[in-house]
């Protein structure tokens, strides 16, 4: 099901060449204000990983990763979905210390996403994951986290509006936590989108906690895979949209499973047999580090700062010929 919301009056500010030019800027400058801000160095990342690792991420365990085979080592491989399971990994085999951590361009195929304004087939995100200590597996070194990442976030904005005049997107640095059952709690009646957007219309930045678990309407906030973040200790990122008139999501993230978390929500998501899998063998033997981590939209963060109505606008990929149309005929160029 592909959908697109045309905002009225809408025009987009930048020309083609200063788009490119614009996506350039904050690309570059938000990575470094990220590394600076939490303490990572660059690495290098895969697009793909062997089939049998149990390292490509299940998200909400229904999306059918991008498949094929690899002849000349007789393996099949997948492309990634995202890199959190990789990065954990990663972060052991290369060496890292505690408060040490890396990030990544991840670049992911989601062939089932729903095509909509903001979701595309074509995933790019900034991937990061840091070693920390047991004690800080808390809610409050996640709050503390999360802070870093909004004073990075808005210091390139800021950033962006002194180098592109013209650009005046705000973003609070004021970031509001709540839980996923105290939103369900204010609006019971709204589903988990219209609950964010009735939110971050008063709130303008927030932190989403604990997504994963069943809420009790019985239904979870929105999907987390079991494997990778501990469902009590992570969350999302949001901001307010002006231009969309909506709640829109930078950034999910959180503390990630340790061996016992791994065991319980394994169970709760009826998968326990991934426990025999390379990767989930590792963190139940205690062999990998503990870690915070997660994945800030590239292409997302881009058409914020530059006040874009469709992610279209930023990157190159594939859409239906309903959003080609509508698009064109509102004057939303589309790459």
């Amino acid at each position: 099901m592909n959908s697109v919301y045309i905002p009225e009056g809408y025009v987009h500010k930048l020309d083609t060449y200063d788009t490119q030019r614009a996506i350039s800027f904050i690309k570059q400058t938000f990575q470094e204000n990220l590394a600076a801000a939490l303490n990572l160095k660059r690495v290098s990342a895969p697009l793909f990983v062997s089939e049998e690792s149990g390292l490509n991420d299940n998200l909400n365990g229904v999306e059918r990763p991008v498949s094929f085979d690899i002849p000349a080592i007789n393996a099949n491989a997948q492309v990634v979905h995202s890199l959190a399971k990789w990065k954990r990994f990663a972060l052991k085999e290369y060496n890292f210390n505690v408060h040490n951590g890396l990030y990544t361009d991840m670049n992911a195929i989601r062939r089932d996403e729903e095509l909509d304004n903001i979701h595309s087939v074509y995933v790019d995100q900034w991937d990061w994951e840091k070693v920390i200590t047991r004690k800080e597996r808390n809610i409050e070194f996640l709050k503390q986290t999360v802070q870093k990442i909004v004073n990075a976030v808005c210091n390139t904005s800021e950033a962006f509006n002194q180098k592109f005049p013209g650009t005046d997107t705000y973003i609070s640095r004021e970031v509001s936590f709540i839980c996923s059952q105290e939103l369900e709690d204010l609006y019971p009646d709204l589903d988990s989108h219209g609950r964010e957007t009735e939110y971050l219309r008063d709130h303008k930045t927030a932190f989403i906690m604990k997504i994963g678990g069943k809420l009790k309407s019985g239904k979870p906030h929105d999907g987390r895979a079991p494997d990778y973040d501990d469902w009590e200790l992570n969350g999302d990122i949001m901001v307010w949209n002006d231009v969309l008139n909506s709640a829109f999501e930078i950034s999910s993230m959180g503390i990630r499973v340790d061996a016992e978390s791994l065991k319980k929500q394994l169970e709760i998501a009826a998968c326990p047999e991934r426990a025999n899998l390379p990767f989930h063998k590792m963190l139940l033997n205690d062999e990998l580090p503990l870690t915070i981590g997660g994945g800030i939209g590239q292409s997302r963060l881009c058409m914020l700062m530059m006040g874009c109505a469709h992610i279209g606008e930023v990157q190159s990929s594939i859409w239906d010929e309903k959003t080609y149309v509508a698009c064109r005929e509102n004057g939303i160029p589309l790459l």
